[in-house]
């Protein structure tokens, strides 16, 4: 079965989305839209770019749009995709709001029609694993995650573009807060958001810096830490740490990995479990278990993994309520913390 894509939007997401469209024998790409003439993979170089997404939509009629534009016109561009019948991928987070995150997922259903959103880890083998092993520590559980991001140049200019309508903490938050979620399995309740603005270069009302906690109805509790920029510290950049009262699951990086890296932002080298239980003399029954995931996939295999499972959610036609909710709810988390560092208030859910 050959579905035709239309693909919206051509920075780094969607760059590699449409490759992985081109290299997969179910999709055909009818269309690209950018609203600018960016630098493709030699590979794309023979499809023609469209400036106008609305009319590209209405004349080419794809069966899949992917969506990968900023984030201020996701909802927009999704319903109307689904109103016209076609199934839709879009990358995170899903709208820059719950209300209408809430009325891409009504569209969705309302029109029969799959709708994928990009939450890139849940398709990684070691946070797969990862999120195994802690599961199986078993909670109340302790989150410890950041991924900030050193920037500067072309990177730091899509960055304050991000944040015209988008904090660090929304933007990259819904990733790991949708990697708590599935550990804990739990209702969040409460959340408390932290930002402070570190550049002049920013609108007064936006900080990239960011910190929320979450509050989960278990007893577990969560920390996720997100900055951009230029000032941004190297170091720790990269926590991903669960304890428990069995132990701890942690992702141990390479010494030498930069934030500015895009394949870091992915990437785990080694998965390092800590078991807690102890000897009658107090001491450790076990040394720490070191889990090897070399020859892990790089970002570009990793869409391609994301596409894949789109194509057997449509013609396998798999049921995506779970998705859906757990895309709302990691979504309201963030927003929530968003709420909370800009009013200073707890917000409960």
């Amino acid at each position: 079965m050959s579905l035709r894509v239309l693909v919206a939007g051509l920075g780094n997401m969607g760059r590699s989305h449409a490759l992985a469209y081109h290299r997969h024998p179910g999709f055909e790409i009818v269309g690209l839209v950018n609203r600018s003439a960016p630098t493709l993979h030699p590979e794309l170089a023979g499809y023609a770019i469209r400036p106008d997404y609305e009319a590209a939509l209405r004349e080419l009629r794809p069966d899949v749009v992917s969506i990968n534009t900023y984030s201020d016109n996701h909802a927009d561009y999704a319903v109307m995709a689904l109103e016209q019948g076609a199934h839709v991928f879009i990358e995170k987070p899903l709208a820059t709001t719950v209300a209408d995150a809430e009325r891409v997922v009504a569209a969705a259903r309302a029109n029969g029609r799959k709708l994928v959103v990009g939450y890139i880890l849940r398709h990684h083998p070691s946070w797969i694993r990862f999120i195994e092993e802690a599961r199986k520590l078993g909670g109340p559980y302790v989150f410890r995650l950041n991924l900030n991001q050193q920037s500067s140049g072309p990177t730091w200019e899509t960055h304050k573009t991000l944040m015209q309508t988008t904090s660090p903490i929304v933007d990259c938050g819904v990733h790991y807060v949708d990697v708590m979620c599935q550990i804990t399995d739990a209702r969040p309740v409460e959340v408390r958001g932290m930002g402070v603005r570190l550049s002049d270069e920013i609108a007064p009302d936006m900080y990239n810096y960011g910190a929320l906690q979450v509050l989960f109805a278990d007893g577990s509790v969560g920390w996720y830490e997100a900055a951009w920029g230029p000032m941004v510290s190297e170091t720790a950049f990269f926590v991903k740490d669960v304890m428990t009262p069995s132990g701890a699951v942690s992702i141990a990086m390479d010494p030498g990995a930069r934030s500015d890296d895009i394949d870091t932002h992915t990437r785990t080298d080694r998965i390092r479990v800590h078991r807690a239980a102890r000897d009658a003399d107090g001491k450790f029954t076990a040394p720490d278990e070191y889990i090897s995931m070399q020859g892990e996939p790089g970002h570009d295999a990793l869409c391609a993994r994301e596409q894949g499972y789109l194509y057997r959610a449509i013609t396998e036609d798999l049921d995506l309520t779970r998705h859906m909710q757990d895309a709302v709810q990691s979504l309201r988390i963030c927003l929530a913390a968003d709420e909370s560092v800009r009013t200073g208030e707890v917000v409960r859910l």
